[in-house]
């Protein structure tokens, strides 16, 4: 049977190398539905890749920063699969490490950072809701260990928000947590309906996500020892897409790069369920603020 997977940031990086490992593989069949911001690009980076053409690629026009553009999206996904077809898996993956230095995308009161690193995949998630509840779908939200550096939750708020002037390396952990949130509030939403996974990559600095830090991540030795090929970062990321010795606490949702699952208190900044309703808005909210038509 042939599984459909929808996915963003898969273009190129670690998107790109899961999506191409899945081309290559003879077990299961898979039909792609991509979500890009650069369609030409990415249609040329798939056509020389050697796979079965019958693996269906399909390769729509997504801008992450454009909630409109995201319900469009949405729609064209949804018209694509009808009423026959599952929706088996839902990649989240996009990101970006720009700082919050100038006006929130469309009139957006937040940066684009955090409404490309979250609020539009969470608005994308509540637009596929009833599809992914009628499949049974697996989420896999692409997190990030540098969720762990946010000590103060309390400042998320003054760092996510446009012309902030608040660093790169500082929006990006804030918007992973806050997208963190996000994927804690679908698990206990859809529990019993969906499976939710959080999934780090590693640390992968030969992508195009150092863009928005000047091109470099310029990290310390002892943490680039660390770092891991794209390729190796995709693996991590479609072992998600597999695994189900989940732990007996539901909150250790988070799979690391190294294949273990997160305790508690790995990821204990982001379990508040105060702060996951409060970063999770609803649909409606989302519309309404973002100016949706």
């Amino acid at each position: 049977m042939t599984k459909t997977i929808i996915a963003t940031g898969a273009s190129s990086g670690i998107g790109f190398e899961a999506i191409k490992q899945l081309l290559a593989q003879n077990v299961q069949r898979y039909k792609f539905i991509l979500g890009v911001r650069d369609v030409a690009a990415a249609q040329a980076a798939y056509d020389v890749l050697d796979f079965d053409k019958a693996r269906l690629v399909d390769i729509l026009p997504l801008e992450l920063s454009d909630m409109n553009g995201v319900k469009m999206f949405a729609g064209k996904v949804l018209e694509m699969l009808g009423d026959g077809q599952s929706l088996n898996y839902l990649m989240l993956n996009a990101a970006r490490t720009h700082p919050a230095d100038g006006p929130g995308p469309n009139g957006s009161k937040w940066c684009e950072t955090y409404i490309v690193n979250h609020l539009s995949q969470h608005y994308l998630v509540h637009l596929l809701r009833p599809k992914l509840v009628e499949s049974s779908s697996r989420l896999v939200f692409v997190s990030s260990g540098a969720v762990r550096v946010v000590k103060d939750t309390n400042s998320l708020t003054s760092i996510l928000k446009a012309n902030s002037g608040a660093d790169g390396k500082v929006v990006y952990p804030a918007s992973k947590l806050a997208a963190l949130f996000s994927t804690h509030w679908w698990r206990r939403t859809l529990a019993g309906k969906c499976t939710v996974v959080a999934v780090s990559p590693g640390l992968i600095p030969d992508t195009g996500i150092a863009r928005g830090l000047g091109g470099s991540m310029d990290l310390p030795p002892e943490i680039m020892k660390d770092a891991k090929s794209p390729a190796v970062g995709g693996a991590s990321v479609l072992a998600a897409f597999t695994r189900s010795d989940f732990p007996e606490d539901p909150d250790r949702i988070f799979l690391t790069s190294w294949g273990e699952w997160w305790g508690s208190d790995m990821i204990a900044n982001s379990l508040d369920k105060e702060l996951q309703n409060e970063w999770s808005p609803s649909k409606e909210d989302i519309e309404r603020e973002e100016g949706v038509v």
